[in-house]
C-alpha cells in the first residue's frame, strides 16, 4: 500500500522566488533533478531529466541549421597555445578564462595545450587547409561539444567552468554573404527561442565594449527573466577577415587573385535551459514549454489497485504515444497526491488523472501546468491533446511577452536607469556612443548595455552626459 502521509511535503520546500530568486533557481534545478554538482568546483552533472531538455533543444536547432546549409563536424578540444596567440584581441579576451595543459603522458609538453574556450582558432586553421578556390566557398559547419572557461563565480546552467553548446563557423567569398549569414543565424535563434522555448527575445548589435573578442561586430539575443534581469541567450558574430588574416586563410577568386575570406561564428549553450527555468517557473517549480519538455504529458492512475484502472491508463498512454506525444505513465507505488506534486514541480505541461469513476464515465481529468486549469476530457477525444499542447506553448509565449513588455521603461537620466533596474526592469535609453557613459551606468546602476535598438535618434540626447545621441539601447542587470 502506498504511503499517503505528508503528500504535500513530498519534497523539501522551495525558496520563495519573490524573496530570493537566485536561491529559488538553485533549489529548483537540484530538486527537480535537472543537475547535480560535479566534483570539480564550477562543474555540473546534467542528469537525465535535464539532458532530455538539451536533446530536444539540439533536435530543434539542428534541423534549423541544416535547413541553412550547415553541416555538423567535430574538432579537437585541445588547441595548441600558439594558435590562440595568433589573434591578439581574441587571446586577450579569453586569457583569464583559459585552462592550460602543461603535463601529459607522464612528461611535460613541449607546447602548452589550451582546453577549448571556443574553437575559432582551430577551425580557422582547418578552413585554411581545406579552401583553395572560390568554388570551395561557402564553408558552413557546426559542432555540438563542450567548452571550458574557468569562471570564478558559478551557478548551474547559467555560468559554469564547463558547459555544452553548439558553435557554428562559416567562411564566405564576400563581406555581404558573411554579414547576411551573421544576421540569418541570429534570426534562427530568435525564431527558435520564441517558437520552441516560448521566450520572447530582444535582438540587436552589441556595443564595442560588449562584443566578442576578435569580432568586427557581435549581435546578441537577450531574454528577460522573471526577476527583471537579462540573460544573454545567444550570440552571432561577424568576424570580417580578422581570423582569416591571422590564420592565412586564402582562396583563389574568380579573377584569379588570392583573397582572404570573410567569416562568422555563432552559438548557444546549455544556458538556454537556465533561461527556460527563469522565464517560466513559479513558486511550485518548473513550468516547461511542451516543445522541449522531456515529457509533454504524465498519466497518474487513481485507485490503481482497482480492476481495470492500470490497464486503461496503459491504453491511453499507448494511444497518445501513437499521436507523437512524449508521455510518461507513472505506475510507481506512491500515492496519487505525491505524484501530482512531483510532476507539477518538474513542470510537465499536462497531467491526466484517471480512476474507476472516470473510466465508467468514459473520460479523464486533465490538468494544465501553465494555468493550473482542471477539466475533463472524453477518452474518445484524446487526439485533441495535441491542440491543447499547442495552446499551452502559445499561452506561455504570450504570458512571457506581456511580462517583458510591462517591465521595459524609458530612461531620461542616469538616475532613471538605476531606478528602473532597481524595480526589476530594462531601461530603454538614448546613448552618445561613448564607452565612458557605458562605464558610468555600470558603476552607478550596476547595469550593462545589452543590445542596440535600430531606431533613429534625431534630436535626442544621451541622458548620461547630455551630448547628442547616436544610438538607442537597452540597459539592464544581467546574469
Amino acid at each position: 500500500m502506498a504511503d499517503k502521509t505528508n503528500d504535500k511535503k513530498f519534497v523539501k520546500e522551495i525558496t520563495d522566488m519573490h524573496e530570493n530568486f537566485p536561491q529559488w533557481f538553485t533549489d529548483v534545478v537540484l530538486k527537480t533533478e535537472l543537475v547535480d554538482y560535479g566534483p570539480v568546483k564550477g562543474t555540473m552533472v546534467i542528469r537525465p531529466y535535464g539532458y532530455a531538455i538539451w536533446e530536444n533543444i539540439q533536435r530543434e536547432l539542428d534541423a534549423r541549421f541544416k535547413a541553412c546549409g550547415v553541416e555538423n563536424a567535430y574538432f579537437p578540444m585541445f588547441i595548441p597555445e600558439s594558435y590562440l596567440k595568433k589573434e591578439a584581441e581574441h587571446v586577450e579576451g579569453f586569457a583569464p578564462e583559459v585552462a592550460v595543459v602543461t603535463y601529459a603522458g607522464g612528461q611535460e609538453l613541449q607546447e602548452k595545450l589550451v582546453v577549448r574556450p571556443t574553437s575559432e582558432t582551430i577551425i580557422c586553421n582547418m578552413f585554411a587547409k581545406w579552401m583553395q578556390s572560390y568554388r570551395d566557398l561557402p564553408i558552413k559547419m557546426n559542432q555540438w561539444c563542450n567548452v571550458v572557461r574557468w569562471e570564478k563565480t558559478t551557478r548551474p546552467f547559467l555560468r559554469t567552468s564547463e558547459f555544452l553548446w553548439q558553435e557554428g563557423h562559416t567562411a564566405h567569398e564576400t563581406e555581404e554573404e558573411a554579414r547576411e549569414m551573421t544576421k540569418q543565424m541570429l534570426g534562427v535563434y530568435k525564431e527558435f527561442a520564441e517558437t520552441c522555448l516560448a521566450i520572447p527575445v530582444l535582438c540587436g548589435q552589441k556595443t564595442e565594449k560588449e562584443k566578442f573578442a576578435g569580432a568586427v561586430e557581435t549581435y546578441g539575443m537577450e531574454a528577460m527573466m522573471l526577476d527583471g534581469k537579462s540573460l544573454q541567450a545567444g550570440t552571432s558574430h561577424y568576424l570580417g577577415q580578422n581570423f582569416a588574416k591571422s590564420f592565412d586563410m586564402k582562396f583563389l577568386s574568380k579573377e584569379g587573385v588570392l583573397k582572404h575570406p570573410y567569416s562568422t561564428s555563432w552559438g548557444v549553450s546549455t544556458r538556454l535551459i537556465g533561461a527556460v527555468i527563469m522565464a517560466h517557473g513559479d513558486e511550485r517549480g518548473l513550468v516547461l514549454p511542451p516543445v522541449v519538455a522531456p515529457y509533454q504529458l504524465v498519466i497518474v492512475p487513481v485507485a490503481a489497485h482497482k480492476e481495470g484502472v492500470t490497464e486503461k491508463a496503459r491504453e491511453v498512454a499507448a494511444e497518445l504515444a501513437k499521436l507523437g506525444v512524449r508521455v510518461k505513465l507513472d505506475e510507481r507505488d506512491m500515492s496519487p497526491g505525491w505524484k501530482f506534486n512531483e510532476w507539477e514541480m518538474k513542470g510537465v505541461p499536462l497531467r491526466i488523472e484517471i480512476g474507476p469513476r472516470d473510466i465508467e464515465n468514459g473520460q479523464c481529468v486533465l490538468v494544465r501546468r501553465d494555468t493550473h486549469e482542471k477539466s475533463t476530457l472524453a477518452l474518445s477525444d484524446l487526439a485533441n491533446i495535441t491542440n491543447i499542447l499547442k495552446d499551452i506553448q502559445s499561452n506561455m509565449l504570450e504570458k512571457s511577452r506581456k511580462n517583458r513588455d510591462a517591465r521595459i521603461g524609458d530612461a531620461k537620466s542616469l538616475e532613471d536607469v538605476k531606478r528602473l533596474c532597481d524595480e526589476g526592469k530594462f531601461a530603454r535609453s538614448y546613448w552618445c556612443g561613448d564607452r565612458e557613459c557605458e562605464d558610468k551606468v555600470k558603476e552607478y546602476a550596476q547595469a550593462t548595455s545589452r543590445v542596440l535598438i535600430d531606431e533613429p535618434c534625431d534630436g535626442e540626447v544621451c541622458p548620461i552626459c547630455g551630448k547628442p545621441a547616436k544610438k538607442k539601447l537597452y540597459f539592464a542587470r544581467a546574469y
